[in-house]
């Protein structure tokens, strides 16, 4: 063997165990006891991770036992046939792992002062349920997991245990990733993403399973799929042949389907598989017979993460304007109101109506083109306002007994002195807390809603449940996203992504974004003194405001502006 040949075989030996470090060390491997060995999966995302864990070892304690066999969750292979083997044959049978997934931080096995009974004690980060719908529990939140143990053949096997898997929070991010799942607005008209967490290696047929499952809580009554109820799959796999993904359906419900129906479950299917690069156009079948699915023009592709218009609508010399292009000019067509003071202006993305309130943010106004801005509401105090697509204006405040009330008004198409169509929610959640923002996604389907209690803040997304007229009727139990501090404002940068910042005019500031996808925040470059927070399209459209005037990010900083305007907003 040639010196060269011994120097490129020395070459590939380093980089192979680089590799199963590297690898090693995301997969939290025990270092102590019996290991298993990590490969590279090929179905699926042929960038994730397979963990084969080790088999039961001779003479092990009912503590081990239950340690290594939720160590063994990990390898998910062969319908997690190394965990099973932890099990009694009869609880082998019967445990079904794929109903939840608990992600900890720390774990321990903890007697119980009964015979063979034992807790498996975590430190629960989130939990996972069989539909990829993730819960986050706050930090000391401890969940204990009963194991039965019995002898079999002088050594200990689990003969009882509830469905599902435990995993440490580190592993999780290997072996889990968030996908979108899509439905749509009540009219069809956007794609609302439903963000849900699933093993990268089985991700075709877990989104379908999902999708037909239906939206997870927070989004039900606000949107709408083109699969009707009762529909299942005809077989337990979504095979990809050649870049088709064949999604077999119940005969009855998809044959019965009118042909735009068909057509808006095939476009469904087609966005939820976007991120699934095997996959390259979407195959119905009925008990395994190819549909044709047609498209006759009268279906129109649904808007996937709405863009809002690129300008901004602020205050400037005491009256509204408009920031584009950083230049300002007059509003159009629009009545003098510096008399109000006026403060932290919106402006509808479908229409001229705005909105504001005025320097003590105790009263709301709206004005459209032709009328003098009318009084909404007034209170002790009121929300910055947003408009949704429908052409509602929201907002919140103390009611008249001082509970929180969110409010929506609808001041388009109405004559001057005539009533504006109001409608007061009062969301149970939002009991005994202060809503410090509220803003309607691009879609009009959530709204982003950051409360306060006791010096605490959440930032949480609500479904928006509308009547069929579109008049807002709900605000769904919500989701609620980890902030790093108590941010009190925030804002969309697109449909799976907020930013959100806590306002100080006389220090260091660091806005951060939210993901659906994540997680965890992700910090932007502080900047000193910012008091304001918009975004139009996208992480490169976000803008601050302090003293010095108006900043764009930047890359990893901001890029001054222009000096002069205030309060700026993209439409919405």
């Amino acid at each position: 063997m040639t010196a060269r040949k011994v120097r490129a075989m020395l070459k590939r030996s380093v980089v192979l165990l680089v590799v199963v470090l590297v690898l090693a060390s995301c997969a939290r491997i025990p270092t102590a006891g019996p290991v298993g060995k990590s490969a590279e999966g090929s179905a699926g995302n042929v960038n994730a991770p397979v963990f084969l864990p080790a088999a039961p070892q001779p003479g092990a304690t009912p503590e081990n036992i239950i340690d290594y066999f939720y160590r063994a969750g990990t390898g998910y292979e062969g319908d997690y046939a190394v965990a099973r083997e932890y099990l009694t044959q009869a609880a082998s049978v019967s445990w079904k792992p794929d109903q939840r997934a608990l992600v900890y931080r720390e774990a321990k096995v903890v007697g119980t002062g009964v015979d063979n009974v034992y807790n498996y004690q975590l430190d629960v980060a989130y939990s996972v349920d069989v539909d990829g719908i993730a819960t986050q529990m706050p930090e000391g939140t401890v969940e204990n997991i009963p194991a039965t143990l019995t002898q079999v053949d002088g050594e200990w096997r689990i003969s009882a245990i509830p469905d599902g898997t435990a995993i440490p929070e580190e592993t999780f991010k290997v072996i889990y990733g968030a996908y979108p799942i899509y439905f749509y607005d009540p009219s069809f008209t956007y794609a609302v993403p439903d963000v849900r967490w699933f093993i990268k290696n089985k991700t075709v047929k877990a989104m379908t399973s999902a999708l037909l499952a239906g939206p997870a809580p927070y989004l039900r009554g606000a949107v709408v799929s083109a699969f009707p109820s009762g529909i299942k799959l005809a077989r337990e796999s979504v095979p990809v042949v050649s870049g088709a993904a064949q999604v077999d359906l119940t005969a009855k419900e998809l044959t019965e389907a009118s042909t735009e129906d068909r057509l808006r479950m095939q476009t469904q299917l087609s966005l939820t598989f976007r991120s699934q690069p095997d996959v390259v156009n979407v195959e119905l079948h009925a008990n395994q017979d190819l549909v044709r699915v047609e498209d006759n023009g009268s279906v129109l592709p649904p808007v996937r993460d709405k863009n809002v218009p690129v300008r901004e609508i602020a205050v400037s010399g005491n009256e509204l304007v408009r920031y584009e292009n950083n230049r300002v000019s007059p509003l159009p067509d629009m009545q003098p109101v510096s008399s109000l003071g006026p403060r932290y202006p919106a402006e509808s993305p479908v229409s001229q109506t705005v909105a504001f309130l005025n320097e003590s943010r105790t009263t709301l106004y709206s004005m459209v083109p032709g009328q003098p801005a009318r009084a909404l509401t007034t209170r002790s105090t009121i929300t910055h306002p947003s408009f949704s697509i429908h052409d509602w204006v929201w907002a919140a405040g103390p009611g008249a007994t001082g509970g929180t009330e969110v409010v929506a008004y609808r001041p388009i198409g109405v004559a001057e002195g005539a009533a504006v169509p109001t409608v007061t929610l009062t969301p149970s959640w939002l009991a005994g807390r202060t809503v410090k923002e509220l803003r309607i996604s691009r879609e009009g389907v959530r709204a982003l809603v950051i409360s306060e209690q006791n010096g605490k803040t959440k930032v949480q997304i609500a479904g928006i449940i509308r009547n069929a007229d579109g008049t807002p009727r709900e605000l769904t139990a919500p989701i609620t996203l980890v902030a790093s501090g108590d941010p009190d404002q925030g804002v969309w940068v697109n449909d799976t992504t907020v930013a959100v910042m806590k306002a100080s005019a006389g220090s260091n500031v660091t806005p951060e974004l939210l993901s659906l996808t994540s997680g965890q925040p992700q910090q932007l470059a502080p900047w000193p003194g910012l008091v304001w927070l918009s975004a139009g399209n996208g992480l490169e459209e976000i803008y601050g405001q302090s003293a010095e005037g108006i900043f764009q990010r930047l890359g990893n900083g901001w890029s001054p502006q222009l000096k002069g305007p205030i309060d700026p907003s993209f439409p919405g």
